[in-house]
């Protein structure tokens, strides 16, 4: 007689996460087995009989179940919604948490004393949202609220961690002010820099918070770019620039005068990380001075060289580094290839994050805040299927707690696995990116939505992105691609992207589009092209300049004309006029390259339809411009899907501008890449 088995020797757990079809699958095996024990019962081959017969009925069933298994279509607010408790902070004494909590369309700040586990609500904003905030001490936080009437302005504010004494630290009116050292100075100085006096400069002032009162610290003579201070909120460094080439400044106290170090192309990276507070005239910095791929060196100020590598490698490119303030050394380098791996020069630090890998099992680990003993710390996971959760850990007590999840609606199993990829562009650079397929579909002949990043001087990382788990869930596969000019490659491969903006960086995307094709992923009749910024930019110059390839296409707050991106740029950052010349073009010497590769100019060459979404307040886009651009490819019988943008989707309350983005552009591309 065969043993019996039932459902009851299935581990519930186990059943309840398989996915519907393998439960059919099991539940079909289970009642039918009995009766077909019984048909071969009397037989002495039961056993091979059996054997063949479950073979093959298990085989048929899961191979019918791959086949017919239906991947749920998440509902775009499910992708896109905003985060009901996130943006954590630790006070300097690491006694209180801070967070910010959306109530409704508000924002407001929150406050755990963790000692006893109470909260409260320390805002009561109705209308704007907090943009950005941080712990100045023990009991006070300065935010940034968005300002009224203004598009990336902001007015500063400071409270006391009971919600008292709560005031706005200066009216800007329509000048910018950025907070260079997160601590009071001597209890009541914050170190600001602003463009207040001269819109095209930052000088840089102590602001007093009890009265409101600034005095400036340090006056820009017209060319300095940057200010760093060191770990006590010195003004130890700065950085002028002639539009061309970089010069460090450095200065030992804030009694002397600053004098030049070094100077680089701005082609080339020095990144100061920060300055050493045991060794005089030595700052830790991130360079690829007389080398390909960024390392972390010390130099030494006196002599302006290189005084020691502390990491560096042929093949990897260093995109980070941090700084312990406490321990008054370097605890780690950051590298990136395909993902970003840590490198620890501390071994303390090493033990850290090897404490939180176990705590914390197959995600990727970061601490976003700590205090100022770097004992209580606020980490962020994430996979690139998971967006990931907040946690508190303290180390001395060894325990973690779960703070929310960045999006509680994203379930792991559900998403797409993003894959690295490289092939060969058609003049001999080697071009890497991702491919995000979806699940449960063959890898073969799919519709593709080709996702450029926006830049140039940026990448493509491997993580979490809304965008592209929307894009694969509606069955699309998704090609990232880190053209020549993308950062974390190394100086060559940055400097290749220079001048390119309709050249070479486009032919690399297209090769890669070609190599899908070649490799048969691609079905060549249903592909798209799709960005935002300067990746908006690529999508609506390959419509019109690689006919053919592309059935439809589509741009987010995209530059549609070079001339007049140029002219957006800001007072303060004129002096880098010269550098924006080099990457993009310069209009008076190279005017009729910059009107060929701009799309304004070229709405009769379009022959696919269209998908533009642009806000009427991006300081970056004329949007009388694109109105008429958009009036100029309907005259043509170009489909064209306009959206126009109330504001940022990227701003606090943008999670309704991003339903309403992608609910369009889902149907725009359902459309037309369905017609094929």
């Amino acid at each position: 007689m065969l043993p019996h088995i039932s459902l009851s020797a299935i581990k519930y757990s186990y059943f309840e996460t398989l996915s519907i079809c393998n439960q059919v699958t099991i539940l079909v095996y289970c009642l039918f087995r009995q009766k077909v024990l019984r048909i071969f019962a009397g037989y002495q081959n039961a056993m091979t009989l059996k054997k063949r017969y479950l073979l093959i009925v298990l085989l048929a069933l899961f191979s019918a179940c791959r086949q017919n298994r239906q991947v749920r279509v998440i509902p775009v607010a499910e992708f896109f919604k905003a985060q009901d408790k996130g943006y954590y902070a630790i006070s300097l004494d690491g006694k209180t948490m801070s967070y910010l909590k959306s109530q409704g369309k508000k924002q407001n700040l929150f406050v755990e004393d963790l000692t006893t586990g109470r909260s409260s609500q320390i805002t009561q904003l109705n209308e704007k949202n907090i943009n950005y905030y941080f712990w100045v001490s023990n009991d006070e936080i300065v935010y940034y609220k968005e300002k009224a009437g203004a598009e990336r302005l902001s007015d500063i504010f400071i409270i006391n961690k009971n919600g008292e004494n709560e005031r706005q630290l200066s009216d800007n009116g329509k000048s910018r002010m950025h907070v260079l050292k997160d601590q009071l100075i001597d209890g009541k100085f914050l170190l600001v820099s602003s463009n207040k006096r001269d819109s095209t400069v930052f000088d840089v002032y102590r602001l007093n918070v009890r009265d409101g009162q600034m005095d400036m610290a340090a006056r820009n003579p017209g060319n300095i770019t940057n200010w760093v201070t060191d770990s006590k909120g010195q003004i130890r460094l700065a950085t002028t620039s002639d539009g061309v080439n970089q010069t460090l400044l450095y200065r030992e106290t804030e009694n002397q005068a600053f004098r030049a170090v070094v100077t680089n192309n701005f082609k080339t990276t020095f990144t100061p990380i920060a300055i050493s507070d045991v060794r005089p005239n030595i700052v830790y910095a991130i360079s690829n001075v007389k080398r390909d791929k960024n390392a972390l060196i010390e130099l030494n100020c006196a002599t302006g060289k290189e005084s020691k590598v502390l990491f560096s490698n042929d093949t990897l490119n260093v995109v980070d580094a941090q700084y312990s303030e406490s321990k008054k050394t370097i605890a780690f380098v950051i590298c990136e290839t395909w993902k970003k791996e840590k490198h620890y020069l501390d071994p303390s630090v090493k033990k850290l994050y090897e404490k939180l890998d176990k705590l914390l099992p197959g995600t990727e680990s970061r601490i976003i805040d700590r205090d100022k003993a770097e004992n209580t710390f606020i980490v962020r996971t994430f996979t690139d299927r998971n967006p990931g959760s907040y946690y508190l850990y303290i180390a001395d007590k060894g325990t973690i707690r779960k703070l929310s999840d960045f999006n509680p609606y994203v379930k792991e199993a559900e998403m797409c696995e993003m894959k690295p990829i490289s092939y060969t562009a058609r003049d001999g650079l080697k071009i890497q990116g991702y491919l995000t397929l979806p699940i449960n579909k063959p890898s073969s002949n799919l519709p593709v939505v080709v996702l450029p990043h926006d830049g140039p001087g940026r990448r493509d990382s491997w993580g979490y992105k809304a965008e592209v788990q929307f894009l694969a869930n509606r069955g699309y596969a998704v090609f990232q691609v880190n053209y020549r000019g993308s950062s974390g490659y190394g100086k060559s491969f940055a400097a290749a992207g220079s001048g390119q903006w309709g050249g070479k960086i486009k032919d690399d995307i297209n090769d890669g589009v070609r190599w899908l094709i070649e490799n048969k992923i691609a079905n060549p009749r249903k592909i798209a092209i799709y960005g935002s910024g300067f990746g908006g930019y690529i999508a609506l110059n390959s419509l019109y300049s690689s006919p053919g390839m592309y059935v439809c296409g589509g741009s987010n707050s995209g530059v549609i004309n070079l001339f007049s991106y140029l002219k957006s740029i800001p007072p303060f950052l004129k002096t880098n006029l010269q550098m924006y010349y080099e990457v993009i073009g310069n209009p008076v010497t190279e005017g009729d390259r910059m009107r060929q590769v701009s799309p304004v100019f070229h709405a009769d060459k379009f022959r696919v339809p269209v998908f533009l979404a642009q806000s009427p307040k991006d300081p970056r886009s004329n949007s009388g411009e694109a109105v008429q651009f958009v009036k100029e490819l309907k005259k043509r019988n170009v489909n064209v899907t306009y959206l126009e943008k109330e504001h940022s989707e990227f701003s606090p309350q943008g999670e309704d501008m991003r339903q309403k983005l992608y609910a369009s552009l889902e149907q725009f591309l359902s459309v037309n890449l369905s017609r094929k």
